[in-house]
């Protein structure tokens, strides 16, 4: 492969594993010339092995359709992704930093709204988002912690630095690929693991466990199930795998039943056995038809009594996707500063929050070169890239932005670092490897503690030019390694 090496050019793109052409950047230099000296054959076998361990392994998501939805196999880019020990160190800071301070601001907003009072935010923002839960009032949850799992999307710009794209604080999903990519890097490139110190990330199904069974600190050993919304959701294969990698009960709603005591239970051949601590992967609209949507079928009738009476401890906790919201996101900067005294380690995405006057102007007229995003929509759904869309498109949402600005922010479209990955040409035989745009997942667990995953889930653009990372539009994963000098534990 050393031809595909010598020809790689990121051009003015931010590489993540090249500085400049024939120049690998200082944790990927091993790497590189690892895969540099694989003959061509070697390297399309590798690419075959792993699109064969993600059938045998049966790792899928699913995409809803109109045609209906339908499995796919995980789409897996065999080329790392790799952030140095020493930047990746500060990012963890800055990512617990950020995570400490959303909540404060939910435990905040549900019992007394000091933030609110003092004008830092403006009440209508929080009271009004679609995420905010009147029902969850007054609760302290376990920790005073409300999004006990976060996976905050960064990206990087040309200028190098990492943003933080969005918080995702409700149901964030993506960390079961997380896992499931490093164990297809392993079968496939098992000698560069002897080479590298890779900080592992297997241990993070026994850190799910342990903060979860903190939320029961009242209870040795808790009964800890993960509620899902059953084998339809695209989800479900995570939803498994963690369930079975962390010993946790996979349960339905309809497994479930809240007693007279107002504990939850679960229904077994041997009768009714109670369940302690419930990791849903359901939204809030579903969770409870007595509180919330009366038609679900997914939910528990009376799950919000034994949660708000202690019953029961629920991550994510109920109403925490306040935080969630893409015009609150705008002001997790200010968050910081009010709850911590600090300043923010991890910068946001310049924003323009569209119900301010003089941004709703700016934002109006610079349309076609603004990215738009609505306020509670997620996986790329219902937003603009002006500058790769068409002119009835921005038109479209001018008049959104206009019916219903509070609705909206607007970013400037960043110009997404890259890095190589394999890509098939016309001739099916060989294969190049071409810069495509990445993101990154990080995933936080906060309980007791909080622990961050050495890395997490990139996300890969696999068509040239795309910034459209999401699977369920055509995007890809990779591995992501930090590296850095051999610590105790690393993966050597």
């Amino acid at each position: 492969m050393k031809k595909e090496w010598n020809q790689y050019d990121p051009g003015s793109l931010y590489d993540e594993l090249i500085a400049a052409v024939h120049q690998p950047r200082e944790a990927s230099y091993k790497l590189v010339e690892y895969l540099r000296h694989l003959t061509p054959d070697r390297f399309r076998q590798c690419v075959q092995e792993s699109e064969v361990v993600i059938r045998e392994m049966g790792i899928t998501f699913t995409v809803y359709s109109d045609a209906g939805n339908i499995d796919r196999a995980w789409p897996f880019d065999i080329i790392p992704r790799i952030i140095h020990a020493a930047e990746w160190d500060r990012t963890e800071i800055g990512l617990k930093q950020r995570i400490r301070a959303l909540n404060m601001f939910i435990q905040d907003i549900y019992n007394g709204g000091q933030i609110l009072k003092d004008g830092v935010m403006p009440a209508d923002v929080v009271l009004q988002s679609k995420g905010y839960r009147k029902a969850c009032i007054g609760m302290t949850p376990p920790h005073g912690v409300w999004a006990n799992i976060c996976g905050s999307d960064l990206v990087r710009h040309s200028d190098g630095v990492l943003y933080v794209l969005e918080d995702n604080l409700r149901v964030p999903s993506g960390v079961a690929y997380m896992l499931e990519n490093r164990n297809i890097t392993k079968r496939v490139l098992p000698e560069i693991f002897n080479t590298l110190p890779i900080r592992p990330v297997s241990n993070y199904p026994a850190q799910l466990y342990e903060m979860l069974a903190s939320l029961r600190p009242d209870l040795d050993d808790p009964t800890i199930a993960l509620m899902t919304p059953g084998v339809y959701n695209s989800a479900y294969f995570e939803h498994a795998f963690l369930a079975q990698q962390a010993g946790l009960v996979l349960l339905e709603g309809a497994d479930l039943v809240v007693g007279n005591d107002n504990y939850v239970y679960m229904k077994t051949i041997k009768g009714l056995e109670r369940v302690d601590v419930i990791y849903r992967r359901i939204d809030d609209d579903f969770i409870d038809p007595e509180v919330f949507r009366e038609d679900s079928m997914l939910g528990v009738p009376g799950i919000m009594r034994a949660w708000k009476e202690g019953k029961v401890a629920i991550a994510n906790a109920p109403g925490c996707g306040v935080a969630d919201d893409k015009v609150i996101y705008a002001y997790v900067p200010d968050m910081i500063r009010y709850y911590l005294g600090e300043e923010p380690s991890l910068p946001n995405v310049p924003t323009y929050v569209c119900r301010r006057d003089e941004d709703r102007a700016y934002v109006l007229e610079h349309l076609a070169e603004l990215v738009v995003k609505p306020a509670n929509e997620s996986g790329g759904y219902g937003m603009l890239a002006g500058p790769h869309s068409t002119p009835e498109k921005v038109e479209e949402f001018r008049k959104l932005i206009q019916e219903d600005p509070n609705n909206y922010i607007a970013q400037p479209t960043l110009s997404l670092s890259v890095t190589p990955t394999s890509c098939e040409t016309a001739d099916k035989g060989h294969i190049k490897i071409a810069p495509r745009h990445v993101d990154l997942r990080p995933f936080i667990l906060s309980g007791k503690d909080i622990f961050v995953t050495p890395g997490g889930l990139t996300r890969v653009a696999l068509v040239e030019g795309s910034l459209i990372v999401n699977s369920s539009q055509g995007g890809g994963s990779k591995d992501t390694w930090i590296v850095g000098d051999v610590m105790e534990g690393e993966e050597v």
